[in-house]
């Protein structure tokens, strides 16, 4: 899906935001994009996981959950039973929050070609 592969290179602009600026020739401008996008970062978030579940079974639909879970990490202690489960994974997840923002631009970028 085309739409998911869109995605995964948005979540990941988002979570790599502040080390896409030290690319070379558009980093400067990947980094305002990544820095504007994090304003809609949990209406991202919410794409990001429901496209993730529903193609749960390939490369692109894992990393786009993972992607959403990081992004959505703030917002999931409204949900009653698993909000403090999913906020605790998504903290973890945070940790490697860079590194998961890099393989979703590339999964992205390949799931285009």
């Amino acid at each position: 899906m085309a739409i998911t592969a869109i995605m995964n290179i948005i979540g990941g602009l988002v979570l790599c935001a502040g080390i896409i600026g030290a690319l070379p020739v558009l980093g400067g401008f990947l980094e305002k994009t990544g820095k504007f996008l994090g304003g809609f970062q949990v209406i991202i978030g919410i794409i990001m996981m429901i496209l993730g579940l529903l193609g749960i079974f390939s490369l692109q639909g894992i990393v786009a959950f993972l992607v959403g879970v990081i992004l959505l990490t703030g917002a999931f202690h409204v949900i009653p039973a698993l909000g403090a489960y999913l906020e605790k994974f998504g903290t973890w997840l945070g940790g490697f929050q860079t590194i998961i923002g890099v393989i979703a631009i590339i999964i992205g970028i390949l799931g285009l070609l």
